[in-house]
């Protein structure tokens, strides 16, 4: 496959006004996206966003570049990264595009596609999109110039399609929960769920200014999310990210719920029998050996919830994750959806009458560190002979009863360290070396 220039492992995503995420950038890639559509003959694009403040710049720099090739906007203001997917589908557009950086600051932004089918482009679109960019932008004659429209009950639609995907026969009534949505795309959306499923609902992180998203809350900052669940006594918590396809949990001791322990509870208490489940190269250890010891398979694949998709897809399974919160349930949507997670996760404690509190403590977890390190250039890691040969002494150390991985970002300029091994003494004492040869070498 060859090389990308704009596109990364999630889209095309930059610190604001810098590289593709300046306005002229945007708008002349718009405009390339509606050049490569007008070529296969599709017509319509759904632009939707979270609520960082540069949210508004974009969306009418994409507006007037699809525009420009003679493509209808559809707006639907900020929604998570999961609805553009789900109402792409619904109103039936050729492409769907979600202005956000995810888990990121304010301070970033960045572009997501999905196909009419509510899935990620592939990379054979993406490599054409970067090429159309390269050429000179030319406007469409005046009277094929694309039209733009707002909907205005996008959200409501969001909120009854997730309420849909709930299926236990009792509903959330007598439950309290602690929702935090980050100050980001779930804020008017994610407490309308829970709450008309019967929850009491203490939401926090709801009132986005533009430049709060993310910030000390959410599924990054899950601080804020215990102290709340510790105050008003809740028998759980729910964070999700910005944009809304990331989700963790805490119990009501706040324990915390990451990607793995979400996907035992999907993988042994939905009452249907689950063969095998993804995780990624992330995934702990202890997580995998409860899941065999449970006659449950578990794969590996490459971190980012692409590859975890492809792998769901290659094995004929459902359920998939990565620990930092993307959650999988194909059989209920296309993407990674925080709030769907969740929903399904509250299904099977209720079915089974359980307490998120005692189904975690039936998952053996190693310690494990993770060290995410700010670098000036991340790229060379795989070649790089001392990083490597330090890598390879800790696995010695190990002497097979632990891992190491180390890799470069692929949306930020950071080199993120994983150690995880029986014992935590020696778990930390080999991340510290190997964050100072990563800040050695790369810094």
């Amino acid at each position: 496959m060859q090389k990308r220039k704009y596109f990364g492992t999630d889209g095309i995503r930059n610190r604001v006004g810098q590289g593709m995420i300046s306005p002229d950038q945007v708008l002349k890639l718009g405009w390339a996206t509606g050049q490569v559509m007008q070529k296969r003959g599709l017509k319509s694009v759904l632009i939707g966003k979270d609520t960082r403040i540069s949210g508004y710049m974009f969306e009418s720099a994409l507006e007037a570049g699809f525009i420009a090739a003679g493509i209808d906007v559809y707006l639907v203001g900020p929604v998570p990264t999961p609805a553009v997917s789900y109402l792409t589908q619904t109103f039936n557009n050729d492409l769907g595009v979600v202005i956000s950086a995810s888990h990121n600051p304010h301070e970033d932004n960045g572009i997501k596609f999905f196909s009419s089918e509510g899935q990620k482009i592939s990379d054979e679109l993406e490599l054409e999109i970067e090429a159309t960019f390269e050429r000179k932008m030319k406007v469409v004659d005046s009277e094929t110039l694309g039209k733009a429209q707002r909907i205005d009950d996008a959200a409501g639609r969001y909120i009854e399609f997730c309420k849909g995907t709930y299926r236990a026969k009792q509903k959330l009534k007598g439950l309290r929960i602690v929702l935090d949505c980050a100050n980001g795309a779930t804020y008017h959306i994610a407490p309308s769920v829970f709450k008309e499923l019967g929850a009491e609902v203490f939401a926090i992180g709801v009132k986005p200014d533009g430049v709060n998203i993310n910030k000390s809350c959410g599924a990054t900052d899950l601080n804020a999310l215990v102290q709340a669940v510790d105050a008003h006594r809740a028998d759980l918590g729910i964070a999700f990210d910005g944009d809304g396809d990331r989700v963790m949990m805490v119990d009501e001791s706040g324990q915390i719920a990451d990607g793995d322990a979400i996907l035992y509870i999907l993988a042994t208490m939905t009452g249907k029998p689950v063969h095998g489940v993804v995780g990624t190269l992330m995934s702990n250890l202890g997580f995998e050996n409860t899941l065999k010891a449970k006659g449950i398979d578990f794969v590996r694949s490459n971190v980012g919830d692409r590859f975890v998709k492809e792998l769901l897809l290659q094995k004929g399974w459902i359920y998939g994750s990565e620990p930092s919160g993307h959650v999988l349930c194909l059989n209920k949507i296309s993407t990674g959806d925080g709030i769907v997670a969740a929903l399904q996760v509250l299904a099977a404690l209720v079915s089974q009458n359980k307490k998120l509190k005692s189904v975690l403590a039936e998952i053996q977890v190693y310690p494990q560190e993770l060290r995410n390190i700010t670098v000036a250039n991340n790229r060379g890691v795989e070649e790089n002979s001392r990083l490597q040969k330090a890598i390879q002494q800790a696995e010695k150390e190990f002497a097979g009863k632990g891992r190491v991985l180390i890799r470069a970002s692929g949306t930020e300029p950071k080199i993120r360290v994983m150690v995880e091994g029986q014992d935590l003494t020696q778990v930390t004492k080999l991340a510290d070396e190997l964050q100072a040869v990563v800040e050695s070498e790369f810094s």
